[in-house]
């Protein structure tokens, strides 16, 4: 496994990040037992980079983990505080549902641009402030738009960017993959931590894995990338592209045709709330009676975001 330094974090990470939110329940809701099994696995074959969120319900994954383990992956979550009380909250959430005293990187989850930082500045100066207490060892954001990550290229206390980086920029809200590419260029030569997010595009590159990996790992102002992994197959043809060898053909085929898809059960309320909480806006209201959410696959990133605000349940990924 090739390491990396993440910018001036301190912190040493694996070029592919265990992106976890495919296991939990916003998606494939593996067994509690199974979801802590691959992460395990994953530790096993040198990944010592994992991601997850708040948002993503999933810490008890995590935890079950980590009793098995004897050192500590760099974890990093994220958090939507915009307060100091919503930030502590967050932390010490994410402290005892993970059973950690030390979370290695937190980041403010979805930051769309200046504006949105400043909104967030008081939860951004609390972590800053358990930072300085050891709680927390480094802190960044998370973001779909290249405004946010030419703020934070200069943002007092930013450590590390967490944003989407894949050869098509599918899921970049704001512009062009070449953009996106110029303003992390700017980051990194400021001594920013960066790692990727969607380098499969949500699933919509499996059936070009190959090339969106070359992709990422030809990118000098990546660090390390994130990919879902939900299967033990999945770690296993992702670590035969990080390596550049090629995973056997009939395993690579089947995941190349297994066509991801988000779909909406017919007991949807109309309510609105994933409609407000989309963040590439691929969900809307049909005008029918009762109204129902309806998905345009061809801007969803099969992120599941949405699903966590369904108070009915009836949002999955298939």
């Amino acid at each position: 496994m090739d390491y990396r330094l993440l910018g001036r974090t301190g912190l040493t990470v694996s070029r592919l990040c265990f992106g976890t939110l495919t296991m939990g329940p916003l998606q494939s809701n593996l067994p509690l037992a199974e979801g802590a099994a691959l992460l395990e696995e994953a530790y096993d074959y040198g990944i010592n980079f994992w991601d997850t969120a708040e948002h993503y319900r999933n810490y008890d994954y995590l935890r079950l983990a980590l009793k098995k383990l004897q050192t500590l992956p760099v974890i990093a979550t994220k958090s939507y505080a915009y307060d100091r009380e919503g930030a502590r909250a967050s932390l010490e959430k994410a402290r005892r549902e993970m059973d950690i005293d030390i979370v290695p990187l937190f980041l403010l989850h979805e930051q769309e641009s200046a504006l949105t930082l400043k909104g967030h500045q008081e939860a951004l100066d609390f972590f800053l402030e358990a930072k300085a207490k050891g709680l927390i060892k480094a802190v960044g954001l998370s973001t779909h738009t290249i405004a946010a990550v030419r703020a934070a290229a200069d943002w007092e206390g930013i450590d590390v960017l967490h944003a989407i980086v894949n050869y098509r920029g599918i899921g970049i809200k704001d512009g062009t993959i070449e953009e996106m590419l110029a303003a992390l260029a700017r980051a990194y030569q400021n001594g920013l931590g960066i790692y990727g997010m969607k380098a499969l595009g949500g699933g919509h590159l499996i059936a070009t894995a190959e090339k969106a990996f070359d992709f990422v790992l030809n990118r000098p102002e990546l660090h390390s990338f994130a990919v879902g992994i939900s299967s033990p197959e999945e770690l296993l043809v992702n670590l035969h592209y990080l390596r550049g060898t090629k995973p056997p053909p009939e395993t690579a085929q089947r995941l190349a045709r297994k066509k991801r898809r988000l779909e909406i059960e017919e007991w949807c309320i109309g309510c609105g709330a994933c409609v407000e909480n989309c963040p590439q806006g691929a969900l809307h209201l049909e005008e029918a009676e009762p109204p129902r959410a309806v998905v345009d696959a061809s801007r969803c990133i099969l992120c599941g975001y949405c699903g966590a605000y369904c108070p009915e349940f009836c949002i999955k990924i298939f």
